[in-house]
């Protein structure tokens, strides 16, 4: 598979100038094109205004905002694209003509190899494959509004484009950081087409007098857990695109429930905004109608994309969830409130519209199970993706559980030499459920606590002991609990995006799936405590120095690193107990600094002799350490030292034990808590 480093948008607007921002933000060297100087010199200004405000919310720092703004070329006509361009996505007006007019234009001028992407919410990837010259190499992009903060994509393959093809542009997309949804060429694609509908349902119940546009946005905002409702919405991202999404869907789905309502039509007229004051309440039999049209709408159609195969069910809730910021998908709202009762709701609105529903659905009573890791295969290489980017994949009881079926089923294999673990979207994994801890500690249920990391200590034997060659892909971020997963794995891959850390200890408990056992057989006990017991952020850099990356590469090298390492087979010494780069300066200072003959006077709280705490790196770890729960780093300090004297296994098993203990104190109460609710724990060693 060839890789793309260079990029191109066609168009210098809103959309375009954000992925290219985005794009140039992850290193990509970008042009951006428009028709005119004027445009690409606005476009510019919006980019950096938008880094600007990153600085004062110290995302970026001022030298990392001037290198992200140096990758973006201005260039100003098509025609004057650089030829060698590896991906060019045209971001113009939502017009076929236009659209088709710009691919003439780049199939003229490109080379061979390269790809052509058109960013659409609602045109036929295959018509607008059809209407260029390389129709192998041409895909459908969905970005959503803001490219460089929405974290969705839709990537939409016309009936013509070849695998390759569709790699890279998903490989792309995922040094985005992007959360990727690979989608049937449909109207509406996924999201637009349950989306769409729901706004024009709220217009519906407007026009009818059902209600006013304040108490409609309220009773939809409490049904389905979201900041803003549909009026408010169509506020923010323009009534004229929902009108004419609505009109579109209407038309190529010849369903005239989705025409856009009068009072749209006039408000977009009058160049008007909805007007959303006013009082919110309403009677409960209103708030029941909206309600329940509300939700059968989103019901039904979802139901209707499972069946059409545009995608699964799991990605049409990952789509609300990621792209339009619900806290539930459909399927998962269908859980909450009763699959009978949805079902009954969609029905009565299937018949309102005019809509046939699927047999599955409309028969069903069960609640839907959902499968959160996907397997590809690629040769004797089988990738193990890790699907729940709403959560950044974050392991709970049932991700844990498939889990262990999947490692089950490829360790079994004879033809499975290789098992590579990755993450969908920005993450590797972020750690466990942290609410499933504060529940149970509620509860006074801590051994659930206990038979859920139990469990998960016998899913990472299964890759410890794999006879695979096992490989985890931890190109994001991976946290805690994440990345002991990773840290159980012969390999380690990461990137520049790569970031390690273990949190535990601030937030009232130890690393309990092997970080205090693995971390110093792999690093050494120095090392290790740098990591562990400060819960040290780890750059990429940093993480390989130590020994918990074993490979650092480029992001387009990612998959030949892997074929190599599969060739290459299980390492010779997975436990050096040494750390890979001692002359590193981190791995100088924590060598230093976390001595035998300092670790006492930093658990008591004191700054050991010889060094000064005006030293930045110094204060830092001193500062770190007074925040962390008195218990947890006591017992995370001795876990750590019983790996320097046990073997692994005893010393899992001595994580284990000490669970009870942990997670029995007020401090995991507290700091477990303060996660979640967003505020600083106050511990009382207790």
């Amino acid at each position: 598979m060839r890789t793309i480093d260079r990029i191109a948008i066609i168009g210098a607007g809103n959309m375009g100038s954000g992925i290219a921002q985005k794009s140039a933000q992850e290193h990509f060297e970008v042009q951006m094109v428009d028709r005119e100087q004027q445009w690409v010199d606005k476009g510019k200004q919006t980019i950096s205004d938008f880094l600007e405000e990153a600085v004062g919310r110290r995302i970026f720092s001022p030298t990392q905002v001037e290198e992200i703004r140096n990758r973006v070329t201005g260039v100003v006509g098509t025609e004057n694209v650089a030829s060698d361009t590896d991906l060019i996505i045209e971001a113009v007006f939502e017009d076929f003509e236009v659209k088709t007019e710009v691919f003439e234009i780049l199939d003229e001028v490109c080379d061979e190899h390269t790809i052509l992407a058109s960013n659409t919410s609602s045109l036929s990837v295959n018509d607008l494959a059809g209407a260029v010259g390389r129709p192998d190499r041409f895909v459908g992009l969905h970005f959503f509004y803001h490219p460089a903060k929405n974290r969705l994509v839709e990537i939409i393959p016309a009936e013509t484009t070849t695998a390759e093809t569709l790699a890279a542009v998903e490989q792309y997309c995922k040094t985005m950081g992007k959360v990727v949804i690979v989608c049937k060429d449909r109207p509406g694609f996924v999201v637009n087409r349950f989306f769409v509908p729901w706004l024009n349902e709220a217009c519906k119940l407007l026009e009818e007098g059902v209600a006013t546009t304040a108490q409609i946005d309220a009773v939809a905002r409490k049904a389905f857990r979201i900041g803003l409702g549909p009026f408010a919405l169509m506020n923010l991202t323009g009534s004229p695109i929902a009108m004419h999404s609505t009109d579109y869907l209407a038309a190529q789905l010849d369903t005239p429930r989705y025409s856009a309502t009068q009072t749209l039509r006039d408000l977009v007229a009058d160049g008007r905004t909805w007007d959303i004051d006013g009082d919110e309440e309403c009677s409960e039999d209103t708030a029941t109608e909206i309600r329940e049209r509300l939700l059968g709408q989103v019901f039904a159609v979802s139901a209707q994309i499972v069946a059409e195969e545009i995608c699964s069910m799991e990605d049409v809730d990952r789509g609300a969830k990621v792209g339009l910021r619900w806290a539930l998908g459909p399927f998962e709202i269908a859980n909450r409130i009763g699959v009978k009762e949805a079902v009954r709701m969609a029905v009565v609105y299937a018949q309102k519209a005019d809509l046939e529903l699927p047999d599955w659905f409309t028969e069903r009573e069960e609640s839907f199970d959902f499968s959160y890791i996907d397997v590809v295969e690629e040769g004797s290489i089988a990738t193990v993706r890790i699907n729940r980017p709403e959560a950044m994949n974050a392991l709970n009881v049932t991700v844990v559980s498939q889990l262990g079926d999947v490692l089950d089923n490829l360790n079994a294999r004879d033809d499975v030499t290789t098992i590579a673990l990755e993450g969908a979207g920005k993450a590797f994994v972020a750690g466990a459920d942290v609410k499933f801890f504060v529940d149970k500690i509620r509860a006074n249920a801590i051994p659930d606590i206990y038979d859920f990391t139990a469990n998960g200590h016998a899913v990472l034997d299964k890759l410890e002991n794999s006879p695979k060659t096992t490989i985890a892909l931890t190109t994001g971020l991976a946290l805690g609990g994440g990345l002991e997963l990773a840290l159980a794995c012969d390999y380690r891959v990461g990137t520049r995006r790569t970031q390690f850390r273990f949190p535990e200890t601030s937030i009232g408990i130890y690393p309990g799936l092997g970080g205090t056992q693995r971390t110093p057989r792999i690093c050494g006990i120095e090392c290790a405590r740098f990591a562990v017991l400060p819960g040290n952020f780890l750059d990429a850099a940093s993480a390989k120095a130590l020994g918990l990356l074993t490979h650092l590469v480029e992001p387009s090298a990612v998959e030949s690193t892997v074929s190599a390492i599969s060739s290459q087979g299980k390492p010779g010494e997975k436990y050096p107990c040494a750390p890979a780069d001692p002359e590193h300066s981190v791995v100088s200072f924590a060598t230093s600094f976390y001595s035998d003959n300092n670790i006492v006077s930093l658990l008591s709280g004191r700054i050991p002799e010889g060094y000064d705490t005006e030293d930045k790196m110094v204060s830092r770890q001193f500062k770190s350490l007074s925040r962390t729960a008195p218990v947890a780093l006591s017992m995370a300090s001795d876990l750590l030292n019983t790996a320097t004297h046990s073997d692994l296994n005893s010393g899992l098993e001595s994580e284990l034990r000490g669970l009870n203990t942990i997670f029995s104190t007020e401090d995991a109460l507290e700091g477990l808590s303060a996660l979640i609710e967003g505020r600083r724990p106050e511990y009382s060693g207790a």
